[in-house]
């Protein structure tokens, strides 16, 4: 079965408009009904995404790495939150591919308040996300945070 991470990873009630608006994405109902299809058999998985919403991301993440069959991660391009995605199993970079990882980013409205509080919020998402780079490299949480704060 082949799953291609092509576009803007968007959550799944944006995927219509993304549509609508022709421009190429993936959400993770996408994603779910090609695992719910392939049935535990071997999932192939091409990913060529400057990313998208770190949220999608996390629940794709999620879904190939608890899939109960086989997943073979095949690298292009991977930004962002497509990043995540290629830590969930085993990955293997074209001789061509770029990665990059970063903190998460967001944004805010109100006073010094809300904007103190979604400074926090983006931290903890920023280590949350930073332990699936742990996971396979191996680096220790510093290591991952120092990378991502160099926009690596």
């Amino acid at each position: 079965m082949k799953l291609n991470i092509k576009g803007v990873i968007v959550p799944n009630d944006l995927a219509a408009v993304y549509d609508w608006l022709d421009i190429e994405n993936v959400s993770p109902k996408n994603v779910a009904d090609i695992i719910d299809n392939a049935n535990g058999e071997p999932i192939d998985v091409e990913i060529n995404s400057g990313g998208g919403y770190i949220t999608a991301g996390n629940e794709i993440y999620s879904a190939l790495k608890n899939y109960a069959g086989e997943v073979n991660i095949r690298v292009i391009w991977a930004a962002s939150a497509a990043s995540v995605i290629a830590m969930a199993r085993h990955c293997v970079m074209e001789p061509t591919a770029m990665m990059m990882i970063h903190n998460v980013s967001g944004s805010a409205e109100g006073d010094y308040r809300d904007m103190a509080h979604q400074s926090e919020v983006l931290k903890t998402a920023s280590k949350a996300m930073s332990s699936a780079y742990q996971l396979k490299s191996g680096k220790d949480e510093a290591e991952i945070m120092a990378l991502m704060d160099a926009e690596t």
